[in-house]
């Protein structure tokens, strides 16, 4: 299976921050639907200088490029930006524990958003 394209570019993934997040152990993935009208699923990966240094860094990030490249043709959202930020979890988390999140993750992301009312809070309108 070929690798999806991946994310490069600082705006697109400001422009994921703003989709739909899901928490996992080893990972947190974002996912926003680009609205472009193509079918193109992308990948973007990110781990913050918290988790280790760069050796440590890289080996997590070989990690997840490796688990979306398996999971995302089967599971991913067709027309979406999908970016993985690591947490030093995802170190010590055993693969195929790392694919069960991501394919959990990625159900959840297919949820609709909950609904936002605009207002503040106990206020009625």
């Amino acid at each position: 299976m070929a690798a999806p394209e991946t994310i490069r570019l600082r705006r697109d993934f400001l422009a994921a921050n703003q989709g739909r997040r899901v928490p996992t152990a080893g990972f947190v993935l974002l996912v926003r639907q680009r609205g472009d009208g193509t079918s193109l699923m992308r990948a973007g990966y990110t781990v913050t200088k918290k988790v280790g240094n760069s050796v440590v860094r890289n080996r997590l990030k070989r990690r997840l490029r490796e688990i979306v490249r398996l999971m995302l043709p089967a599971h991913g959202h067709s027309g979406a930006d999908h970016v993985l930020i690591g947490r030093d979890a995802g170190l010590k988390r055993d693969f195929a524990a790392l694919q069960a999140d991501l394919a959990k993750a990625l159900g959840k992301a297919l949820l609709p958003a909950p609904p936002h009312t605009g207002g503040r809070p106990g206020r009625r309108p």
